[in-house]
């Protein structure tokens, strides 16, 4: 038994199929952490039996006790290339808990499916599913913690590969509507996308490393066969009449000035303006990294994007 790809610290793949992940050490569910600057609880749902589909609910707490009024629900997918990563890791527990309550919403934070086990569509399969399923939690009846959910108020998150598919989401949500949801935003931070062709600012030596690490995560996760030009990470090469595009919801993608994946986020954020999509907001975080509200959860860049995604999120419709 061989190996046959690796990202160092992350994930091993074997010639036999086998993969061997490393994770963090998880934050367990359900919690109720309370602090001057955060207050909120959370605890774990299964959404999918069948294809082990889970997600935590993170709730913001007034003064230690839960708000009874309603509440907008943001639907957030974690990132990982497709291939690692998870809700429970700590730094999305402490990130997405700090959002819930910066941004006054319920969260639905999502694991799906992973590859090279469960290529590309499954993580977009599951992810669906899981608006699905929040659809039918309003009523009496459905999940407890989702009854002062505001589905006429929803917005989809994620960063990297998470950013990745909340676009492939709008796209599909375009043809393929949830009945009982209204998705009013999407969020996109230091999202996941590529293609064949370099651009000029990712041909440096000092970019070879994480091109390498990219390239390897798309050849796991893409359908056998498929490329870098396939829809899934080329945005460039998604089919949309121009009624669907008008009817994109508005989008606000967060870029880190450290990331060689901001070159393409902001070609994406240009793209999406030549669509005529009604409000493209793009930001950018100079000085920071990839996934830094995962990495430093505490720190003041990412308490800044998590005023400025509620911002976002509470603009006058």
């Amino acid at each position: 038994m061989t190996m046959v790809a690796e990202i160092p610290g992350f994930i091993q793949v074997f010639s036999d199929g086998t993969v061997k992940r490393f994770s963090p050490k998880i934050s367990s569910s359900p919690t109720t952490i309370t602090a001057a600057a955060a207050s909120f609880k959370s605890r774990d749902v299964v959404i999918g039996p069948s294809k082990s589909i889970s997600a935590r609910i993170f709730v913001p707490l007034d003064d230690g006790k839960e708000s009874h009024s309603r509440l907008p629900v943001l639907v957030y997918f974690h990132g990982g290339g497709f291939c690692f990563g998870s809700t429970t890791w700590p730094g999305y527990h402490s990130f997405i808990g700090g959002l819930c309550v910066t941004s006054r919403s319920i969260v639905l934070s999502v694991d799906y499916r992973l590859a090279p086990e469960n290529r590309l569509p499954a993580a977009y399969e599951d992810c669906y599913s899981s608006l699905k399923w929040l659809a039918g939690q309003g009523a009496a009846g459905g999940e407890p913690w989702l009854q002062n959910a505001d589905l006429s108020s929803v917005f989809l998150s994620g960063e990297s590969a998470g950013g990745n598919i909340v676009h492939n989401l709008g796209i599909r949500l375009q043809r393929e509507p949830v009945g009982g949801l209204r998705v009013r935003g999407l969020v996109l931070i230091h999202p996941f996308f590529g293609s064949e062709a370099r651009m000029k600012e990712e041909t440096g030596h000092e970019s070879m490393a994480e091109l390498t690490a990219t390239d390897t995560l798309w050849r796991l996760s893409l359908p056998e066969g498929a490329d870098r030009d396939h829809p899934f990470c080329n945005f460039e090469r998604v089919e949309l009449s121009e009624s669907e595009w008008w009817g994109f919801p508005r989008v606000a993608v967060f870029l880190a000035g450290k990331d060689l994946l901001r070159i393409r986020e902001a070609a994406y954020g240009a793209f999406l303006k030549s669509k005529a999509v009604e409000e493209v907001t793009v930001v950018t975080a100079e000085g920071e990294v990839h996934a830094h509200n995962v990495l430093y959860p505490h720190s003041e860049a990412t308490k800044l994007l998590q005023s400025q995604i509620a911002e976002f999120m509470n603009r006058p419709r």
